[in-house]
Formats: structure tokens, sequence, C-alpha cells
């Protein structure tokens, strides 16, 4: 009971200290304060800087659980994302247009990139990053846990492990254990 209510107290300090922030990208409405923000707190360390992440995009994504922690060095780089109740992110994540589920856990220096198509190349005669590419939010189910140094850009159902520095190119169900670049699966969770 008074862990709960300590806790509630912090992430109201925390709160107030990012009023600003959150007031500034509510008010400008853009992507690019959004991140701006978030790069900034990224580089506060420690839990201190944990509770003020959340604290800011507890009012800045679609959705944030305050019961969490993100790791130094780590922020969102789309609103339009989510946070889930109890999930965990290491140090040095970049996290796109994601739906999180509840108790994900994701080690350190992990990519969670906003689909597939981010950039088109077709047109030879135009620079790559001129010719634009579209964004899709992608899909973390509960209780996943992925690996250090992954890129992820499908989607993963619940229970999903992936190896340490996997690359997820496409969609996985519940309950497997991927590895590998591309990622395939390893073994189903639960099979003897």
């Amino acid at each position: 009971m008074m862990r709960c209510l300590a806790r509630k107290l912090v992430m109201l300090a925390a709160t107030l200290l990012v009023l600003p922030a959150i007031l500034v990208v509510k008010v400008a409405g853009g992507n690019r304060s959004f991140v701006f923000f978030g790069q900034l707190l990224a580089l506060v360390p420690g839990l201190t800087g944990s509770f003020l992440r959340l604290a800011y995009y507890a009012q800045t994504l679609e959705r944030c659980s305050t019961r969490g922690e993100i790791g130094f060095g780590s922020y969102y780089s789309h609103r339009a994302s989510s946070f889930g109740h109890g999930c965990y992110i290491g140090a040095y994540c970049i996290i796109g247009m994601v739906d999180m589920g509840d108790h994900v856990t994701i080690g350190s220096q992990v990519s969670l990139l906003s689909g597939k198509k981010q950039h088109n190349f077709e047109q030879l005669d135009v620079p790559i990053q001129q010719q634009g590419g579209e964004f899709e939010k992608i899909s973390i189910g509960r209780n996943c846990w992925i690996g250090n140094g992954s890129v992820v850009m499908s989607n993963l159902g619940s229970q999903v492990v992936v190896g340490a520095g996997s690359v997820v190119a496409k969609d996985f169900g519940d309950r497997v254990v991927v590895a590998g670049n591309p990622a395939k699966i390893l073994k189903t969770i639960g099979d003897r």
C-alpha cells in the first residue's frame, strides 16, 4: 500500500517536471517536438530518467502505462504508439509506431521499426531519401521477450521470444522462439 502510494507521488512529481514539454507537444501537435523532448529525456540517467520518460509518454503516446521502465537512451519516434503495463525497454532502443502489449521485455539496442515499407527505392534517378515511404504500426503481443540488438519490423503474437541480434521481417504467431537473419521459428513454447 505504501509502496503504491509512493510510486504515485513520484509519478506526479515527474509529470509536473515534464509538464512544459507535454504542453509544447500538445500545442504544437507535430512529431518533431515529440521526438525532440523524447530524445532529450532519453539522456536523463537512472531511475529518475525512467520515471521522467514514463510521465512524458503517459501524456503523449496513444496509450502508456506508468508501470514499467524505459531505459537510458531509449525513445519513441512516433506518437501513434502504446506501452503496455509492466513493460521494460532496455537502453538505447528506438521505438517506431508500435502497439506494445503488457509485460513485454525489450533488451538493449533494439529497433522496433514502423513496418517494412519506410523507404521506397524504385526510382533510380531520385535519391532514396527523397522517395518517401509508408509507416505501418506493428504489434508486439503480451509477454514477449526481444533480445539485445534485434530489429523488428513485423508483428509478433503473445509469448514470443526473439533471439539476440535477430531481424524479424515477417509476422509470427503466439508462443514461438525465433532467431536469425531473417528470423525463423526454432521451437514452439510449450511443446516438449
